[in-house]
């Protein structure tokens, strides 16, 4: 009889132990009798009975779906391929196990679907300098469609955006067009600003007594600094016939003050 009972003992005490099951801290249990859902396990050891309890394990941390790259046509037609990676975390266990068959496969085909529609929906040049506004509607667009799972969506990052070659080359040439443009724009407002303090200098020169002189003066110091120069005057011809009149008065009164003399 005692080797009866330390027989039952013992298949006792093995069921209780195969029945032991350990739920992580960052883990939710979903738990089912006899296939039907009875509620959630929390961390810690729980027994599981054979044959009349089963469970699920999910897990709650933030997980990352890479999805791969998707042909897809801009607003204004021109195809790209589009890869991102997803954000999202488990908030309710249990719907993420009843209301959907695989989550992550579904977040999966959803996000390349999503991604796909969203690119269509702007221009090319929208997508690529407000990447993160189109990230954006991407992520409100899953975090909507996958509310009835019990999955919240943090965030959705575009990583790469793949142009075709001819698009590459026009783009280069349109970026090199506006560098150019700018630089032209720039050196015309250098331009204008030179004139206009060009003219206060002339202003000044001009009302300034002696001041143009002074100038003239100074530059033809700067100018023959050099050996190798040479300076040319430009003489106004009133200023040469005035020293030929000089010239020919000079001779006529030497030659009265001769005759006065005798």
């Amino acid at each position: 009889m005692s080797n009866t009972i330390w027989i039952i003992l013992g298949v006792i005490g093995f069921i209780v132990l195969i029945s032991v099951r350990q739920i992580n801290q960052y883990q939710n249990g979903v738990k089912f009798r006899l296939g039907k859902y009875i509620g959630l396990m929390k961390p810690g050891w729980r027994l599981i009975w054979p044959i009349f309890y089963s469970y699920r394990k999910i897990d709650l941390r933030v997980k990352a779906v890479d999805v791969p790259n998707q042909e897809a046509i801009t607003k204004d037609n021109i195809s790209v391929s589009v890869n991102a990676v997803i954000y999202y975390k488990v908030q309710e266990a249990s719907k993420a196990v009843l209301e959907v068959e695989n989550f992550f496969y579904a977040i999966s085909q959803l996000a390349q679907t999503t991604m796909r529609n969203a690119v269509g929906q702007v221009d090319l040049d929208e997508l690529l300098s407000q990447r993160d506004r189109v990230s954006e509607n991407i992520r409100s667009i899953i975090d909507k469609a996958t509310d009835p799972w019990g999955i919240k969506v943090n965030n959705v990052e575009l990583k790469d955006i793949t142009l075709p070659e001819e698009m590459k080359r026009v783009i280069g040439k349109q970026a090199e067009a506006e560098r150019e443009k700018r630089a032209i724009i720039i050196k015309a407002e250098g331009e204008v600003i030179a004139s206009d303090n060009m003219a206060k200098a002339a202003r000044t020169l001009a009302e300034s007594r002696g001041a143009l002189h002074l100038r003239t003066l100074q530059s033809i110091n700067d100018i023959s600094s050099d050996k190798s120069n040479t300076i040319i005057f430009a003489v106004p011809l009133e200023v040469l016939r005035a020293f030929e009149s000089f010239g020919k008065k000079l001779p006529e009164e030497n030659k009265n003050e001769r005759s006065s003399e005798r």
